[in-house]
């Protein structure tokens, strides 16, 4: 999930280091008051961070998974009696003043993203690297996650918790009443989309109000088209976008708008999901968190889903899985206490902590138990393990002003009436990358 950058606040580092193996999300309003309800501290003596404690800031407001790191602390104090002070803000608000809220007073560790959203903050200066609880947990984890939390310096500053694939989630009651198969191409899903929409069903699920959301259909479209390297690259600005290439995703795209929900810039992905749930929309193209908000376990167990389906060149090979995860600020960087929970987190026993509570991502750490796995977790997890290249999310890889202030408006009027000056993305682009 995404928000809004507050571009004015910052210069731009360069980009010494792009993701070619995995890449993170962000969309909100810049006028959204400081992060005044997270305390931190500046040495281990201040607050509840020292030896005998750590605070914890969250981005993780939303019901589920705020329950779930309130479990991940409740099992680490158990296991370490140390006290952990969470500090919950909106998830939105988190994100839109995150620079400021690292330049002020931080939390020891806090929620955010692998990728060069994390490499951005790292080249900052604003974390504190954490090689030595990779040595004790980097066994846990895979070459490519080693990779997603590796900063410009070649340190490691990111412990990954969870990753979960974006595709189309469905319920499989109202696909079997009406005989919907899942489609293997691009014109199968126009097909289908046609056939939903002939049956006074909205075809695709669709919610852009806090503007991060449809990056994701513009993240599969591209690499379906033309591959996961040119995404890597345009986010980067080593590709331009007025070029074709640039134009066929949005050409393309503009065949699926007819079937998405009119009403997308006026709702948010929750309001989506209870369209999905009640079965006014056929499908909904969004990360797996989506099954969060569906509380009822005959729901949940009604809930599939299938990877955006072959356009050209990629076919299914690259699959969008963001990876979140905690950081640690500088100014918790001297809390030996904060890197013990983020060690605690490395492990499967802090992941299975979390997964009990919020079941719909997939644990990054090895060892976690999956014993308990619905249909739904082994298909999350199955896609992920078979894809060829793993990406992360546009705003996520790409420069953090062009994603928000640039992409954000341009996408949402693209939505709105169907029309895309790629000229002008690239004279923004071209004045963003400079000004690194």
């Amino acid at each position: 999930m995404a928000s809004q950058f507050d571009a004015s606040a910052v210069a731009f580092p360069s980009r010494r280091s792009i993701l070619k193996t995995v890449g993170v999300g962000a969309a909100g309003i810049a006028s959204i008051p400081l992060l005044s309800a997270c305390t931190g501290s500046s040495g281990p003596s201040a607050g509840a961070s020292g030896s005998s404690g750590l605070t914890f800031g969250s981005g993780s407001s939303d019901d589920v998974p705020k329950r779930a790191y309130q479990a991940v602390a409740d099992a680490f104090t158990a296991k370490d009696n140390k006290q952990v002070t969470i500090n919950t803000v909106p998830h939105n608000d988190f994100q839109n003043k995150i620079n400021s809220y690292l330049q002020g007073s931080p939390d020891d560790t806090f929620t955010w993203f692998a990728g060069y959203r994390m490499q951005y903050y790292a080249e900052k200066g604003l974390l504190a690297p954490v090689d030595d609880v990779w040595e004790s947990v980097g066994a846990n984890y895979s070459d490519a996650l080693k990779k997603a939390s590796t900063g410009p310096d070649g340190k490691l500053y990111f412990i990954p918790n969870y990753n979960y694939p974006w595709g189309f989630f469905y319920r499989k009651s109202l696909w079997t009443e009406k005989g919907y198969e899942v489609p293997e191409t691009f014109d199968a899903l126009k097909t289908l989309a046609a056939k939903m929409k002939s049956d006074g069903i909205i075809p695709i699920g669709f919610a852009d109000k806090d503007g991060w959301p449809a990056m994701g259909t513009f993240d599969y479209i591209n690499m379906r088209l033309n591959g996961y390297q040119f995404h890597v690259d345009l986010c980067a600005h080593k590709e331009s976008w007025d070029q074709p290439k640039v134009s066929s995703v949005f050409s393309t795209w503009s065949e699926l708008l007819p079937f998405q929900d009119p009403a997308a810039l006026g709702q948010t992905w929750q309001d989506a999901a209870k369209a999905l749930e009640a079965k006014k929309t056929g499908m909904y193209l969004l990360g797996s968190f989506v099954t969060q908000q569906f509380t009822d376990p005959a729901v949940l167990a009604d809930i599939e889903f299938f990877p955006f389906p072959e356009i050209a060149m990629e076919g299914r090979d690259a699959v969008e899985a963001p990876i979140d995860g905690l950081l640690l600020s500088k100014k918790g960087g001297d809390n030996q206490t904060a890197r013990d929970f983020m060690a605690f987190l490395g492990t499967a026993e802090g992941q299975d902590a979390y997964a009990k509570v919020d079941s719909s991502n997939i644990a990054t750490a090895k060892g976690t138990d999956t014993s308990k796995f619905t249909a739904l977790n082994k298909s999350c997890a199955d896609v992920i393990s078979n894809a060829k290249y793993i990406s992360q999310f546009f705003d996520r890889d790409a420069l953090p002003a062009m994603a928000n202030n640039v992409m954000i408006p341009a996408l949402q009027n693209f939505i709105k009436d169907g029309t895309m000056d790629v000229k002008n993305l690239e004279a923004q682009a071209k004045a963003l990358y400079a000004a690194q």
